[in-house]
């Protein structure tokens, strides 16, 4: 497993990461609708929204831009790890917003990578 625990890592550090957003957000994770809803909104509005986002001075809405632009370093490190053949995935969390985001890709007909599949048993 040499040279692959780095994966496990960054999804534990990135679900802390992720986690504590939510709370400030109050999210709850296992609301479909209410997880397509910001997925949607990061894909709408890319990176310029989210950057808008990240300077604003009301903090759950700085916390809502860092929400977003962890999910670009979710779905990056599962596209990374897939490319050298482990399967990565965060806990409730990464799997809640990661299914949101590639649904929402999909129904917008972006193209999504389809190694980063999120509803595996295994993890790095």
């Amino acid at each position: 497993m040499s040279g692959f625990e780095h994966f496990e890592r960054d999804a534990f550090e990135l679900e802390r990461e992720i986690l504590k957003r939510g709370l400030l957000l109050k999210l709850d994770w296992d609301d479909a609708a209410i997880m397509r809803k910001l997925a949607r909104e990061a894909l709408e509005g890319g990176p310029d929204h989210t950057q808008a986002l990240l300077a604003d001075p009301d903090a759950r809405l700085r916390a809502r831009g860092e929400l977003f632009a962890l999910g670009v370093l979710m779905l990056r490190v599962m596209e990374e790890s897939a490319d050298t053949g482990v399967h990565t995935h965060g806990g409730p969390a990464w799997k809640a917003f990661g299914r949101a985001l590639i649904l929402e890709a999909q129904a917008e007909g972006k193209p999504v990578d389809s190694r980063a599949q999120l509803n595996g048993d295994s993890s790095a």
